[in-house]
């Protein structure tokens, strides 16, 4: 997968896994090393092993269930080494002991805490909500990639923002959850209620639309805010405001956004070039 050598075998159907996800980042796998750097493979696909049970098992017991197992994983895992295939390779580098255990369990214990979150009020309300996980995720992200005095701000702006629009593309599939992708005041605004989630309409339209006008907004702000990007996080928000832009223009946004957009090409590659550059320039 990678131009330059191979992420080990024990990685590869947690790594697939992950790229099922996110497809855009078979071209960022050119530019980092498998073979030299298997903890950042491994690091991605913890990740979405950690949001697939906070966010894809809909019985609350279920995924705390499986979330409480990450936590004696994660717990554990800088003296025993671990028994997850992931853990294990990550455990094996040195980054990893060199995180405190309170930052790899961070996420764990922020997703368990937000299983039966409700719907958001508003925007802010939502970013805020968001941020216990998803800034947690990019802390841990961060000091693996850049070292433990790196700043976050800005990885955790944009993980939070990647998750919002990600939710907003399962609008039509998670309208009877306690927790929706558009926020109360959103809701209000145009008249919509649950059902009205699930059809093509004006006012489910116009909701989209300023959900991702707001989305928009706080991208730009992002670019302001004081931290490096990982690779993979730099290409996915690049990918995630390029498609959030595109759907905004489209005649049913959210008919745009879960078509997505080609993942390949010489934009992306470019793309995935710079945020590379910009990774080993930082690392100096």
């Amino acid at each position: 997968m990678s131009g330059q050598g191979e992420p080990d075998a024990v990685l590869q159907g947690f790594i697939d896994k992950w790229l099922a996800v996110q497809p855009q980042q078979r071209v960022a796998l050119v530019f980092v090393d498998g073979a030299k750097y298997p903890g950042h493979f491994a690091l991605a696909a913890l990740e979405q092993e950690l949001l697939a049970a906070a966010y894809g098992i809909r019985e609350p017991q279920v995924a705390a269930a499986k979330l409480q197992w990450w936590v004696e994983e994660l717990g554990g895992a800088a003296t025993s080494g671990g028994r997850h295939p992931l853990t294990q390779v990550l455990f094996d580098d040195a980054r990893a002991h060199a995180i405190p255990s309170e930052r790899w369990l961070a996420p764990v214990l922020a997703a368990m805490a937000q299983l039966e979150q409700g719907t958001a009020a508003d925007f802010p309300a939502q970013l805020q909500a968001a941020l216990p996980l998803h800034g947690a995720l990019a802390a841990l992200e961060t000091a693996w990639w850049y070292g433990a005095d790196a700043a976050v701000e800005r990885a955790a702006r944009v993980a939070v923002l990647n998750h919002l629009l990600y939710a907003l593309l399962r609008l039509e599939r998670d309208a009877e959850r306690d927790r929706l992708p558009l926020p109360m005041a959103q809701l209000a605004r145009h008249g919509l209620s649950r059902a009205q989630l699930r059809t093509p309409g004006a006012a489910r339209q116009q909701a989209v639309r300023a959900q991702l006008q707001d989305l928009h907004a706080s991208w730009r702000e992002s670019a302001a805010l004081a931290g490096p990007l990982s690779v993979f996080r730099a290409l996915e928000s690049q990918h995630a405001r390029r498609l959030a832009q595109r759907a905004a223009a489209a005649a049913d946004a959210l008919a745009a956004l879960q078509a997505g957009q080609p993942r390949s090409g010489l934009a992306t590659t470019l793309q995935a070039w710079r945020a590379a550059r910009a990774w080993q320039r930082q690392l100096g």
